[in-house]
């Protein structure tokens, strides 16, 4: 071998070595850089000479022409990737759980300094006042003085739960921003990568940039991906194409036009039909939509919907990952009141419906008990197909076939009339004429005055309580699927926070209540059944709870089963937080950057750098010396 050859080969060191050597440094460079993962140095042999071919001999006689730095090879193990991004999106899952639970127990708990609980038992306090001396101008006013606070708090605290309910939408909103941006990041990636892969080099910091944007889409939504041959990773979200050869299938907005809220659908799985007299090719280039109108189209998204919220939460069906599936559940799809009791089971995994519902339900109860008390004490009565009295009978007869041929909502079982006798003003009597309500609708009137049977009635307007088909559809009494411009009228029926206020009339003139009866004496059973309202363990915060409680006990179970919730989340969220932070070492174990190993690295090619430089001296010594001898 000549000494040309030699010098060569000392060169190839040198070359190899400041390869390694500059590997190393970028490593030790990055060591705190997020999502980068270490390099790892492989150096090859480069191609033998055959110098001679001897069939006695054990090998061939070959001289080798060096070393040369094959690849930097980026450390990572898919299976721990897959196991962190799990685990992660688990626990972002959880977390959005117990940050609403911890959330709504602080609005529960304290409003403006005093607590709801303190409007409740003044409340209270003003019924067991009121019965010691019910013909009191001054115990009077202050049970109508504290209704009015119980009910001013109340729409308060409802208001605080309705205004977090739109900062999670807005949450999802911005979440949903956030992976559309990342999946055209990863697209722009894939294409970055494989450019510089196909001149045979190595995109190790474009993968990283790259690995690192999954990482973060998989705290926000349930993931799957796979690199074909040519470095190209396609992703998937909840089993649909997010990220697929040249394209990103972003999602889209749909915005529900009477609450606002956001819901995430795939327009590919949508389908449409074009708006009268519109043109198909035409829509806007925006990601939302109001009740699914976009441009000259109209979507359908109940087959398109990117969550599907009716499957229960559980890990082994995976529908516990993901910030974005978390935020849904937790806002739900409406304001809830205490109609949404009746189907629990649509609303008890979202944690704020869950809470809307419950605490409606217990102003409902005190508003609904207090104003029965009354109704009972002026005289209104029930009739029903079993009433004995014929003129009662013909009156529900004759309200019935008003109700059938209105398409009213409510079963038609019974109603409630009080007789309008134009002798002046009766007992728990409006000036109208009415019955006397402590607790009114805002929107719609009490009661309603026909001519019934030849008399003057004062027929009491039922609430409107929605009725579901297996399906989840409103349905009318004949079962036919109502109009969603319909249902918001429901609410105007509703003795519930946001449609109620405290008899006007009454709150300039408490004394109208009176509680004295027409003989003068006071009217005591008026004030035990007022007592009863309060006292009567009959109340359950939902059909899953067994125990029944009393008003008074009402909102203090509710808080209980609040923090009880939160403290079991909390607990999983812990839990599954210990099982990222082990995932995450395992992880960094085979993926961190270690100082020790690198400065070790360096000092390994750093002599390998300065034995190639003397292996080079001494060739270039020898060649000197024959040059001179010769010369």
């Amino acid at each position: 071998m000549s000494l040309w050859s030699d010098l060569s080969l000392g060169v190839t060191g040198l070359q190899a070595s400041t390869n390694a050597l500059n590997t190393v440094a970028h490593n030790i460079t990055n060591a705190d850089t997020e999502g980068y993962t270490r390099q790892q140095v492989e150096l090859d042999d480069r191609k033998y000479i055959t110098v001679s071919k001897t069939a006695s001999s054990i090998s061939y006689q070959q001289t080798g022409l060096g070393v040369y730095y094959s690849n930097a090879k980026q450390v990572r193990d898919y299976f721990l990737d897959k196991t962190y991004r799990t685990e992660l999106g688990r626990q972002d899952f959880y977390e959005v759980s117990k940050s609403t639970l911890n959330e709504i127990e602080d609005l529960l708990g304290e409003l403006n300094g005093a607590s709801f609980q303190e409007s409740m038992s003044d409340l209270w306090t003003a019924v067991q006042e009121l019965t010691k001396d019910p013909c009191n101008s001054v115990t009077q006013g202050t049970l109508v003085s504290e209704a009015s606070e119980f009910l001013d708090r109340a729409k308060s605290v409802y208001k605080d739960l309705a205004g977090y309910q739109d900062n999670i939408n807005y949450q999802v909103l911005q979440d949903v921003k956030t992976i559309n941006a990342y999946g055209r990041q990863i697209l722009e990636l894939n294409s970055t990568i494989q450019k510089i892969e196909l001149g045979n080099e190595k995109a190790n910091d474009f993968r990283d940039q790259r690995n690192l944007i999954l990482d973060k889409l998989s705290s926000l939504c349930n993931i799957s991906y796979k690199e074909d041959q040519y470095g190209s990773v396609a992703v998937q979200i909840e089993g649909e194409d997010f990220v697929k050869g040249s394209l990103c299938y972003e999602m889209w907005i749909d915005i529900d036009s009477q609450t606002g809220f956001y819901t995430p659908y795939w327009p590919q799985n949508s389908n449409y039909s074009v708006i009268p007299g519109g043109d198909p090719r035409n829509t806007d280039d925006t990601i939302f939509s109001t009740d699914g109108k976009k441009g000259d189209r109209q979507y359908r998204i109940d087959s398109a919907k990117v969550f599907d919220l009716s499957k229960p939460i559980s890990s082994e069906t995976g529908t516990d990952i993901g910030k974005l599936r978390s935020l849904l559940y937790a806002r739900g799809d409406h304001r809830a009141d205490y109609t949404d009791i009746s189907h629990y089971d649509k609303i008890k995994d979202s944690v704020l419906m869950n809470v809307q519902a419950e605490f409606d339900q217990l102003v409902h109860n005190v508003m609904t008990g207090v104003n029965g008390v009354l109704e009972q004490a002026a005289g209104v009565k029930t009739v029903s197909a079993d009433s004995a009295d014929p003129a009662d009978l013909a009156v529900f007869n004759q309200l019935k076939a008003m109700d059938q041929a209105e398409g009213k909502w409510y079963d038609g079982k019974e109603y409630k009339i009080y007789r309008d006798v134009d002798d002046g003003r009766n007992y728990m009597e409006s000036a109208d004429g009415s019955p006397l309500q402590l607790f009114e609708k805002s929107t719609t009137d009490g009661y309603t005055r026909m001519d019934l049977g030849g008399s003057s009635y004062w027929v009491y307007n039922e609430e409107e309580i929605p009725r579901y088909n297996n399906r989840g559809q409103v349905i009318d009494s004949t079962g036919n699927i109502v109009d969603p411009d319909r249902l918001t009228q429901l609410k105007y029926s509703l003795y519930s926070i946001t449609n109620t206020r405290v008899n006007q009339k009454l709150l300039q003139t408490p004394s109208l209540l009176g509680f004295r009866l027409p003989d003068g004496s006071e009217d005591v059973a008026t004030m035990d059944a007022l007592k009863r309202v309060f006292s009567e363990e009959k109340y359950r915060l939902n059909p899953d709870v067994i125990k029944r409680v009393n008003l008074a006990d009402y909102y203090s179970d509710l808080v209980a089963q609040v923090s009880n919730s939160g403290y079991m989340f909390n607990s999983i969220y812990e839990n599954q937080a210990k099982t990222v932070s082990a995932a995450e070492s395992a992880k960094d174990q085979v993926e961190a950057v270690s100082s020790d190993e690198e400065l070790s690295n360096m000092i390994k090619f750093q002599s390998a750098y300065n034995a190639s430089s003397r292996f080079i001296n001494v060739v270039d010594e020898m060649m000197e010396h024959l040059i001179t001898a010769l010369a």
